[in-house]
């Protein structure tokens, strides 16, 4: 940033919040320079003048008046004077999103792995390296890796990341969720003593189906939000349905892309008539109510125009 003259010589008093309170303590860290700023410096850039001077402070989020800001957000813009306190929080051990997720989904992929060929010290001896006798366990084995394997090309090929890391806790978390599941799974599914569902081939065909479906209608509206963002860019746009026909459910849900997970697992539930897998497909139902909730809310707070008759998960319905 080029310094300015006398005219407009902005002072920024920075106060370092309390990394556990979230609250701006009396005697913690602050922080007062004598900065000359242009109008159209960014808060990135501001970031970017603070980490010079403290360099332990490496991943850090700046608020004023409570409302964390973005990088992109320009200072003539925000409702400031010539004189303006920030906010700094220092955000802790972070990790990158595309490391999470590759760890939290390469996991259940190999953890399953080693549950259908039935390694030793899993299962009695005599069943070490044996095959089912069920066709439908070795559809499930493909099914369940076919996810997986999506997901990890989706997160290096596909998915654009608005945010570059996040709390390192995060990682534990959420592989103690992933891979815990997928040992439950697995271990009942590829049993011995596993027995196929009740209704046979045509439960088993009909759930093979609608797993199909929803994996390429996630696809699809992982392709539709990636297009919706350019590359580099964090604007947010609201997305709408493509000519791709799986896109079309945006003119009734926000997050299809949740509504088409939730499907593909209540397929899978559907094919292998397995307990852990209904609690899994619940829990992840939960959990993605709730970040569809938080994004529907989103969406309508930050455009006007927003499409009314949307829901956040399910149509009409949640």
């Amino acid at each position: 940033m080029k310094p300015l003259g006398s005219k407009f010589t902005p002072h920024f008093s920075l106060s370092l919040l309390h990394t556990h309170t979230h609250t701006c303590s009396k005697l913690v860290f602050v922080f007062v320079f004598d900065w000359q700023v242009e109008p159209n410096a960014t808060i990135g850039e501001i970031k970017s003048m603070f980490h010079k001077s403290h360099v332990l402070f490496d991943i850090f989020k700046l608020f004023i008046r409570g409302k964390s800001l973005k990088d992109e957000d320009v200072l003539q813009h925000l409702p400031v004077g010539t004189t303006a306190t920030f906010y700094f929080r220092d955000l802790g051990a972070q990790i990158s999103w595309v490391t999470v997720f590759l760890t939290e989904y390469a996991g259940p992929l190999l953890i399953y792995l080693m549950f259908y060929f039935r390694v030793p010290f899993i299962y009695a001896p005599k069943y070490d390296f044996t095959t089912s006798k069920h066709w439908v366990v070795h559809l499930a084995c493909m099914c369940h890796s076919f996810h997986y394997v999506k997901r990890l090309l989706e997160t290096l090929f596909v998915h654009r990341f608005s945010h570059g890391t996040m709390p390192l806790r995060n990682i534990f978390k959420n592989c103690t969720y992933y891979w815990g599941f997928a040992a439950w799974m697995a271990y009942y599914i590829n049993h011995p003593l596993y027995t196929p569902p009740t209704y046979g081939e045509q439960q088993i065909r009909l759930a093979l189906t609608v797993f199909l479906f929803c994996q390429i209608g996630n696809f699809s509206i992982h392709i539709a939000l990636r297009n919706l963002r350019p590359p580099g860019s964090k604007t947010r746009k609201i997305p709408y349905p493509t000519k791709n026909p799986f896109t079309w459910i945006f003119l009734l849900v926000s997050c299809p892309n949740y509504t088409y997970e939730l499907g593909s697992w209540l397929g899978f539930t559907l094919m292998t008539q397995c307990l852990p897998v209904a609690a899994f497909t619940l829990v992840g139902f939960i959990q993605m109510t709730v970040w569809a909730k938080g994004k529907h809310r989103s969406y309508l707070k930050e455009f006007r125009d927003y499409p009314t008759l949307r829901s956040p998960i399910l149509p009409f319905i949640l």
